[in-house]
C-alpha cells in the first residue's frame, strides 16, 4: 500500500508541476500579475537582495511594460526529474509570439527549471523555485534569424543566444564531420536523463527577460 501511495503521489506531482507551466503562460499572456506571483513560493529570490511574492510582482509589471504589448506563449515539450519527494527540476520548451510596437517578433527558448512543494492556502502545493530562460532566436516574423546572433529584438543590437549552451553534445555534433566511433553509452538512470545530457555543463549566464 505504501508503494502504491508512492506512485500516485508522483502522478500526481506530475501533473501539478505541468500545471505550473502552463499556468504561468496564461497568467503571463493576460497580464495577472497576482496570478503570476503565487506560482511561487513565498519566500522566492527576485534578485539584488529582495525576496517574495511583492517584490517579484512589481519586477514582472515593470518588465511586461515595454517592449511588449501582448504575448502568447506555446507550451511544447516538458521534462521533469524528481531529486526527492518534495523536490524537483526540469525543462520546457516554449515558443513565443510578441507585439512589440510596429513589429511581431517570434522566439523560441527553453524554461530551466527547479520545482519545489511547500505550504499554501489549502495544503503543500508544487511552485517554482527558479525558472531560467535559455534564448534560441526572438525575431520578427517575416526575418528569418539566419546566421549567428539570432537574438534581435527591435532596436538593440543582435546578440547570442543560450539555447544550446547547457548541453555539450551540440558543439561537440557540429566539431566532428561524423559518427564519434567510441561505444555506446549506457542509458540514463530513470531521473537523470536532463544530467546525463548536460555532463556537468553549468548554467549560463542569461540577462532574464519577462518571458
Amino acid at each position: 500500500m505504501e508503494q502504491l501511495l508512492t506512485r500516485i503521489d508522483r502522478l500526481e506531482s506530475l501533473d501539478a508541476i505541468r500545471q505550473l507551466a502552463a499556468r504561468y503562460a496564461l497568467a503571463l499572456d493576460m497580464r495577472d500579475m497576482d496570478a503570476m506571483v503565487s506560482l511561487f513560493p513565498a519566500d522566492v529570490k527576485v534578485g539584488k537582495g529582495q525576496v517574495g511574492r511583492l517584490a517579484l510582482r512589481i519586477w514582472m509589471d515593470t518588465t511586461l511594460r515595454s517592449p511588449f504589448t501582448g504575448t502568447s506563449h506555446h507550451i511544447g515539450g516538458h521534462v521533469i526529474e524528481f531529486n526527492d519527494r518534495d523536490h524537483a527540476h526540469g525543462m520546457v520548451y516554449s515558443k513565443n509570439e510578441h507585439e512589440t510596437g510596429d513589429e511581431w517578433v517570434i522566439m523560441q527558448m527553453i524554461y530551466v527549471d527547479d520545482y519545489v512543494r511547500a505550504a499554501g492556502p489549502d495544503g503543500p502545493r508544487w511552485y517554482f523555485a527558479r525558472r531560467l530562460p535559455l534564448y534560441w532566436y526572438a525575431t520578427d516574423l517575416n526575418k528569418p534569424p539566419i546566421g549567428n546572433n539570432k537574438m534581435r529584438w527591435p532596436g538593440t543590437e543582435w546578440t547570442e543566444g543560450n539555447f544550446h549552451k547547457l548541453f555539450p553534445s551540440y558543439a561537440e555534433f557540429w566539431a566532428r564531420e561524423g559518427d564519434h566511433g567510441g561505444p555506446l553509452a549506457d542509458p540514463a538512470p530513470l531521473e537523470g536523463f536532463l544530467h546525463a545530457l548536460r555532463r556537468g555543463a553549468v548554467l549560463p549566464k542569461v540577462k532574464v527577460r519577462a518571458d
